[in-house]
Formats: C-alpha cells, structure tokens, sequence
C-alpha cells in the first residue's frame, strides 16, 4: 500500500506544532486548569481569578510546579495533533476520491473531521487524563505519568471520555471553519497548479485565522469543557476542607450540579477569558508554526521517500 505522504506531511507538521505551542503556554494552561477546577462558593474560593494561581506559585517558592505534567502533556499533544491532522487528511482525501468532487463542502469538512476527533479522543484519552490530574495537584506534590495512572482502575483513565467525544465538536468547527478561509485566501494567488504539494498561508493569515475560528468555537463548547476538567482533577483539589466527601464527583451531572449548587449559572463560565487566551494562542500558534514548516515537511518525506526507494532498488540487485 503506497504511504499518503500529504497526509503524513500535515500530520508532522501539525504534531510539531502542538509541541511548540504547548511548550511556550503551558504555565498559563497549568493556572487555568487549577482556576477550572475548584468549585466553591464566592466567599470560599481559593482563587477569586487567574492571577491568584501565579502568586501561590511564586509565593510558595513553586514556581518550576507551573511545569509540573509538562511532559505527559507535549506526548498527549504530539500524539494527538498526529493522529487528528493525519486522520482529518486522510479522511478527506478518502471523501474526495469516493465522492468524484474536486472540493469537500462545510457539512462533509464538519462530518470528517469529527472522526478525525473522535479516533484522536479515543487513542489520547488516558495521557489527557493524567496530564489534568498533575496539572491541578497542589503545586511541588505532581506525580510521575506511570503513578498518575496506576492509582486507581485502568477504567479511570477514561474519566470524561464522553465528554471529550463531546467536545470533538471544538476542533470540528474551528478546523472547517480555518480550512474554509484559506481555500479563498489561497485561490487568488494559486494560478501554477503544476505541483501537487501542499499550499501554505503567510504567518499572519495563519495567526489570525486560527484565533477567530478558535474563539468561536471555545465560547460554545466551554460549559462542557470547564466539566472535562472538573472530572479529570486531582483528587486533592476537590476534597479540601471538604472531609465528608472522601471521593470527586466522576460524572457529567454531579460535575453540572455542583457548579450550579455553589457557583450559579455564571459558574458555568468561569475562566471563560483564560481558556480563550490559551486556546485562542495556542491554536494560532499551532496552525501558524504547521502553515510554515508544512512544505519543508513535505520536501524531507519526498527526500526521504526517494533515499529508501534508491536504497531498496539497490537492495535487490545485490
């Protein structure tokens, strides 16, 4: 079977651009997530806004701890933006050939792309799993990625896998919604067509339609997104000062009541402004950082494809 190199070229370079992107904004991700998941009454909250995460850090010489679960997290979002762009293209290309079209149209973008999610969910789960529970233990006390998920039953690695298909919805829209807009920015200047590599768009279009089409997409899914990390959190956080209850809530619904018992309606957007920055900066980065390296990406393949085609050729007539 011949190996789909466009699909393996967006697939590299989407995969290191995750890396990148993570790497740079994981201390704002480590105080978002921890902002995220406690859920307390007004007059009992340990961090009334983002900036309180920073000062316990610092103020309790912790400031490394901002990094704790660094590692889990870039191998979840390597493994991850691997799977989703090497499955979004293949499933594309696939629709494409079978279809007889020239184009993928928005409904057929949004259907291939939830797939591409949804098979990314399911092999990422349990790295997503443990990278929240480190990211919201008490800063200096993180464990390791292997003691992270061998506490308790293999079965909750997948805490909030539901949730996460749910949210396969994000990329979905953010994705169709980019792939959309440089198809027209591209097209006036696409006049050669003699080479069927891949396009790329300048950094700035990349940035900026990567942060409008991922601003949209975070203020409609972000109640289901602030209950994935109230699921996924440390045990810790959400037992403080709390001694009747000797174990976190682990479904949708007590995560749902809980913020409406102590929080209200607007605790269902709490940390909204965060998680738009981080996603919004990180997905413009992301897709910026793939846009730029995706024709160097595409050359080493072919360089590479050609070096073991020589190699093999001059294997067998040995």
């Amino acid at each position: 079977m011949a190996i789909d190199m466009e699909s393996l070229a967006e697939a590299t370079s989407g995969a290191i651009g995750a890396l990148v992107s993570t790497t740079i904004l994981y201390p704002l991700d480590t105080c978002k997530t921890k902002y995220q998941a406690e859920v307390r009454a007004q007059n009992q909250q340990k961090y009334r806004n983002l900036s309180d995460v920073l000062w316990e850090a610092i103020s309790t010489r912790q400031v490394l701890s901002l990094y704790q679960g660094l590692g889990t997290k870039n191998l979840q979002s390597f493994v991850s933006q691997f799977v989703y762009f090497y499955g979004y293209s293949f499933f594309k290309r696939l629709y494409l050939e079978n279809s007889g079209n020239k184009s993928i149209g928005t409904k057929a973008n949004l259907v291939v792309a939830a797939a591409a999610g949804a098979c990314t969910v399911i092999v990422t789960q349990p790295l997503d799993t443990a990278a929240s529970r480190m990211q919201t233990s008490e800063f200096g006390k993180s464990k390791g990625l292997w003691k992270t998920l061998s506490e308790g039953k293999w079965t909750e690695a997948y805490d909030g896998l539901g949730i996460s298909l749910l949210l396969t919805s994000n990329p979905s829209i953010q994705y169709t919604a980019f792939d959309q807009l440089k198809k027209k920015l591209l097209k006036a200047s696409d006049e050669t067509g003699l080479e069927p590599s891949p396009q790329a768009l300048s950094a700035f279009s990349a940035f900026v339609l990567g942060a409008v089409s991922k601003c949209v997409a975070t203020c409609i899914t972000y109640p289901a997104i602030r209950c994935k990390v109230m699921i996924q959190a440390a045990e810790a956080d959400h037992v403080e000062s709390e001694g009747t209850q000797p174990k976190s809530k682990k479904t949708v619904s007590d995560a749902l009541y809980a913020i409406w018992r102590r929080e209200g309606l607007i605790g269902f957007f709490k940390g909204l402004q965060a998680q738009i920055l981080k996603t919004v900066l990180s997905s413009a980065l992301l897709l910026m950082i793939k846009e730029k390296i995706m024709k160097t990406t595409w050359v080493l393949l072919l360089a590479l494809r050609r070096f073991l085609f020589v190699s093999r050729s001059r294997l067998k007539r040995a």
